[in-house]
């Protein structure tokens, strides 16, 4: 199964910009589609954004469309989540997961494979 790690959380203010990544290891990254997921306290995980295996495809939610970029390089076996224009309601722990379906999948119970989450704070 392939292994997963993210990285490129921290404090950011209200409409600055980061970039997460997620390093895949131990697994065929090109054969997964890729999700980043987020759960604030107090709240369910919920899908950010998805990317189907070749990168064609995507999904967001709506609450991020337009200020929210999924992408893939499947050569470094990495998944990227750019964010601009971050909100203080952005502010969650962000998780990178992996799913072996074809399409982008929005469940998360289609996701067998986790990252360890990279915490992300947008203060106002």
């Amino acid at each position: 199964q392939v292994q997963l790690v993210e990285s490129g959380g921290g404090l950011v203010q209200a409409g600055g910009s980061l970039r997460l990544s997620c390093a895949a290891s131990e697994g065929t990254f090109s054969s997964y589609g890729m999700g980043w997921f987020r759960q604030a306290p107090g709240k369910e995980r919920e899908l950010v954004a998805a990317i189907s295996r070749s990168g064609v495809n995507t999904y967001y939610v709506d609450s991020v469309k337009g200020r929210f970029t999924i992408s893939r390089d499947n050569a470094k076996s990495t998944v990227y989540l750019q964010m601009n224009s971050l909100k203080p309601e952005d502010t969650a722990v962000y998780y990178c997961a992996a799913t072996p379906r074809v399409r982008v999948t929005l469940a998360p119970k289609e996701y067998n494979n986790w990252g360890q989450g990279t915490q992300v704070t947008v203060s106002s």
